[in-house]
């Protein structure tokens, strides 16, 4: 009894493990589901996955259902005298019906699906924000071109992709080392990066609020940790946001600032950008008083030749790639938005510090990259620099600054 009841266990072992991974892939807050569009990109995609899966559905059931009849009514039975049942030799039929009725379905989708892949393909107005979005290992890269003039050097930032909720936005996808994949499943499909070619993509959130997504497209060691997060704000939101990405970079003037400062000149600009920067070094004794721009020395120690532009950081949410928050992701420090670092205060209670010095004591260790032993143009990834805790101190104070 004991062994007949553990092999009708065994047998249903794989119907028992199947419903559980079926019911764990039926999450109702997944960030990143495809099945809760938040555009009209979106919905036109799941307009058409709904009658697929629909029409799947269907499929599935009857093949299944039709398997499961004929091996119930045809099986062995005790006291079967012929060896094999009852052969039969075609029907005509329902060879006809098996041909025709699959072709219909498949001709309906079909249809449905060039007509998707058109409406997908429109081309927004001339009146969309123009951004163009770089993929290298293991991070994304933002440029906006605001005028229309087909300069993307307005304003270059990363990790958080800003946009006004409610419009167009017309994205240009390209690659400076490998193969990669931008993918914000709420807004649409994605789309790859190719080194040496541009991929369009328009994306329209419904309404203001964070989008997650992914790189999609394996890229190396840290391709899942590539992370992607849109933030849309009303139109007043991100007139103001885009305002503030216009202003100059302010010279620190706090003594552990200036020390960051200095070192983020010795050290980080290798491979970092911090556009307008002046050169701390140019005005000895009073760093605040410097007006000479720092000369950066190409090229950009990594193999994609680029690093995140540090200019107006503390006004992002997320760094190194969007894999760790910045502002921590309590629903007060949320309800800030991206001006959640503009106040002593929201720095004092939102910067989740903890995290950023983490990531400057040992970059490699916090994420999977191949930075090498010091940067050089074979690096992939943020190395040691092996500093201090007083540096480290330093750096932060000098960060929290790039408001």
């Amino acid at each position: 009894m004991i062994a007949g009841a553990r092999s009708r266990l065994l047998k249903l072992t794989p119907l028992v493990v199947g419903v559980v991974l079926f019911a764990t892939s039926c999450a109702s807050d997944a960030p990143q589901t495809t099945l809760k569009p938040k555009g009209p990109k979106a919905e036109i995609i799941n307009n058409l996955i709904n009658p697929v899966f629909a029409v799947a559905g269907v499929v599935f059931v009857l093949i299944l259902g039709g398997a499961l009849f004929v091996a119930l009514k045809f099986r062995a039975r005790e006291g079967d005298v012929d060896e094999f049942p009852e052969q039969v030799h075609g029907n005509f039929k329902l060879e006809i019906a098996w041909t025709i009725l699959p072709a219909v379905v498949l001709g309906v989708i079909g249809i449905i699906t060039v007509v998707t892949i058109f409406d997908l393909a429109k081309k927004p107005g001339p009146e969309a924000v123009q951004v163009e979005i770089y993929g290298q290992q293991w991070w994304w890269e933002y440029r906006y071109d605001l005028n229309g003039d087909g300069n993307y050097d307005e304003i270059i930032t990363a990790n958080d992709l800003v946009i006004p909720a409610g419009e167009d936005i017309s994205l240009h996808i390209k690659s400076r080392d490998v193969i990669h994949s931008w993918w914000a499943p709420a807004l649409n499909g994605k789309k790859d990066a190719v080194p040496g070619r541009t991929h369009p993509l328009t994306i329209n959130a419904d309404k203001p609020g964070e989008y997650i997504g992914q790189c999609t497209e394996f890229c190396g060691l840290s391709h899942a940790e590539m992370r992607i997060k849109v933030v849309a704000l009303d139109r007043a939101g991100f007139d103001a946001w885009t305002e503030h990405q216009l202003s100059s970079f302010q010279n620190p003037t706090e003594e552990a600032a200036q020390r960051g400062w200095a070192a983020f000149a010795g050290q980080c600009t290798s491979c970092h950008r911090l556009t307008g920067m002046t050169d701390p070094n140019s005005s000895p004794g009073d760093p605040a008083a410097a007006t000479k721009v720092y000369t950066y020395t190409p090229p950009v120690n990594q193999v994609s030749r680029a690093a995140p532009n540090l200019l107006h950081f503390m006004t992002r949410t997320t760094f190194a790639g969007a894999k760790f928050d910045l502002r921590k992701p309590t629903k007060e420090c949320i309800a800030l938005g991206q001006d959640w670092a503009q106040t002593e205060s929201g720095v004092a209670k939102c910067l989740n510090r903890n995290a950023l010095e983490a990531w400057l004591r040992n970059p490699p260790g916090e994420k999977a990259m191949k930075p090498g032993d010091v940067p050089s143009t074979s690096s992939r990834g943020m190395p040691n620099f092996n500093l201090t805790e007083d540096q480290i101190d330093d750096l932060v104070a000098f960060l929290t600054t790039l408001k």
